[in-house]
């Protein structure tokens, strides 16, 4: 079964709650450690313990920078770190990425998360992503928040992650460029390009940074969870602003359990699709593995002539079913609904005809049975024998009857 990296983002999400909450789950800690040395970068240290937020216990991950003059201003893009730093551009920044002893995996979502954030600050100030003075994000601090997540993803070996939304504050927060609105213009800018859905709270100031939807917008592959799923270990990695109440991002890894025997229909109302892109968008749905496709004609709005694409499918394949109907028609929305069936056992039989052998299928419940020769078989021997497709059904139907009838299923 599938497993995902699932974070919640109850309460936002920021760089050091992310790397404690990866922790927290049980990636290596002394991989961490000599990948942060490895890079070179004085005058700091980090701690890692146990404390907790309005009573909830989780993981503290907390970068000290030595020098006094680093701490006299408060900046927008972390939840809990306070610094004023030199400026760097990107390419400073791959240069430390690129000196570090880390797998190229880990080396190549590093950078990734770093331009994400690299290209949401040069939306911001319109400029070159080439110029972008990394004020805060390029920090020390937030460079080891970066690199530290991508390490720590790593060692877990990730694949897959859910990011349903992230809740997000309100308000405006003081930063290095005066007063801003919440969320901040990096934010957002992430937020727009990736498609990170962003709930809005009560709560007064910034719960969703830079850094940590960069995070999100790197690994997430997709935004919905399983229908139905298992919690095969949770972490929590705890922030530092008080908002009143319980501050933390929980990560989980969770095992998709959805019954594979849960039926869904999934239903859509097209008028503006062509014959020809239903034809094909009904070949990728059963290529994908629907149970069934069919069209219903009806009549829609403003008496339009239209269709009704109904898709029988099992649960697990949804997000699959889903993604195809979106992409190959005109459709902006689907219904979708759980039933129930009751089938028929079913199985493949063989008989053996004077010009070929037929499959068969044979379908019983209780004293009920039928026999149903299956067509591309039933068609091969026609075709190979020169005979009428009927008389070919009918003779195997008959072969089948007297050959299985009295079988129990």
């Amino acid at each position: 079964m599938t497993k995902y990296l699932y974070l919640e983002g109850a309460c936002g999400i920021s760089g050091d709650m992310t790397v404690a909450a990866l922790l927290d789950l049980g990636a290596d800690r002394k991989k961490l450690d000599k990948v942060l040395k490895s890079l070179h970068l004085d005058g700091f240290d980090y701690h890692i313990a146990q404390k907790s937020s309005y009573s909830i216990c989780g993981c503290d991950f907390d970068v000290h920078l030595h020098h006094p003059e680093h701490h006299h201003e408060e900046h927008y893009h972390e939840q809990g770190h306070h610094h004023h730093h030199e400026h760097r551009h990107l390419s400073d920044v791959y240069a430390i990425i690129d000196r570090g002893q880390m797998t190229e995996n880990a080396r190549t979502l590093a950078k990734k998360i770093f331009r994400i954030v690299a290209e949401a600050e040069a939306k911001a100030h319109g400029c070159p992503i080439e110029e972008v003075h990394f004020h805060e994000v390029g920090a020390i601090d937030s460079i080891i928040d970066i690199v530290a997540a991508a390490v720590l993803l790593d060692d877990l070996q990730i694949t897959n992650c859910i990011v349903c939304g992230l809740n997000e504050g309100q308000g405006f927060i003081t930063c290095q460029h005066g007063q801003l609105p919440v969320p901040v213009p990096a934010v957002l800018n992430i937020a727009e390009k990736h498609g990170i859905t962003l709930r809005p709270t009560a709560a007064n100031g910034e719960m969703v940074t830079p850094t940590g939807i960069a995070i999100a917008a790197a690994i997430r592959t997709t935004d919905k969870l399983p229908v139905s799923y298992k919690i095969l270990k949770s972490g929590i990695g705890l922030g530092k602003r008080d908002f009143g109440h319980a501050n933390f991002l929980r990560a989980m890894i969770i095992e998709d359990c959805t019954d594979g025997g849960q039926i869904y229909v999934v239903e859509s109302n097209i008028d503006d699709s062509t014959p020809e892109e239903l034809g094909y968008a009904m070949e990728k749905l059963l290529a994908a593995g629907a149970a069934d496709v069919h069209f219903e004609a009806c009549f829609m709005k403003k008496n339009r002539p239209a269709w009704i694409l109904r898709v029988i499918t099992a649960a697990r394949l949804l997000p699959q079913i889903e993604e195809i109907i979106f992409r190959h028609t005109s459709t902006i929305g689907l219904r979708k609904y759980p039933v129930e069936r009751s089938c028929m056992d079913r199985e493949v039989v063989k008989v053996s005809l004077p010009y070929g052998e037929v499959d068969v299928k044979k379908c019983q419940t209780a004293d009920i049975v039928r026999f149903n020769p299956e067509y591309e078989s039933v068609k091969a021997v026609a075709e190979k024998n020169g005979l009428h497709l009927r008389k070919v059904f009918e003779d195997a139907r008959q072969n089948a009857e007297e050959t299985y009838g009295s079988q129990k299923a």
